[in-house]
């Protein structure tokens, strides 16, 4: 998209400049022309290959089956918190752990209005909604601490809505989350 968006800015700044430094130049082409290729042709050719690069990288965070299921997560949002259910049982609020390097499924539900789940810096937005499971996939490519959001308004509390995660490589992620199975027993 950037690179889209990057290729129309410098088209438009090269032929303002052109207009500019050599007006006959672009009488030239003629109104029919330009309004045809620069109107018409150039910014569908444009659009058709970042619509093309959506669909392909959207393709991604859609979290179809495999034989390789990833880590799933249960994500319960309630006015005004994130619940985070990990397949051991273990629960928590507020932050959330996965492990760096591997693909994880959220699945998103709503204890009460529609709630928008969304890290910024991992990809992806998509709604919690009551009644509704809908599942994201995300994916840290490398360990750190992210923030996250309720990116759909929810009440007066939605501004205290974030929700942090921490990314860990595998074996660490592993030791806390066999150490938190060992403290519910």
């Amino acid at each position: 998209m950037f690179f889209g968006a990057a290729l129309i800015f410098v088209v438009v700044l090269a032929l303002g400049a052109l207009a500019m430094l050599r007006p006959r130049a672009i009488a030239s082409l003629g109104p029919k022309r330009t309004i045809l290729w620069g109107g018409l042709i150039v910014p569908s050719l444009i659009l058709t290959m970042l619509v093309i690069a959506a669909f392909a990288l959207g393709e991604r965070l859609l979290a179809a089956p495999r034989p390789d299921m990833p880590l799933r997560i249960e994500v319960t949002a309630r006015q005004w918190v994130w619940d985070f259910r990990y397949p051991d049982g273990s629960v928590t609020s507020g932050h959330v752990r996965m492990p760096a390097g591997e693909d994880v499924d959220f699945v998103l539900e709503s204890a009460d209005v529609i709630h928008g789940f969304w890290i910024p810096r991992l990809g992806g937005k998509l709604d919690a909604i009551p009644g509704h499971r809908n599942v994201i996939r995300l994916r840290a490519d490398r360990p750190g601490t992210y923030g996250g959001v309720c990116a759909e308004y929810c009440g007066s509390g939605h501004a205290v809505m974030p929700f942090t995660v921490e990314a860990l490589p595998r074996a660490e992620f592993d030791a806390l989350s066999s150490g938190l199975a060992e403290a519910r027993r």
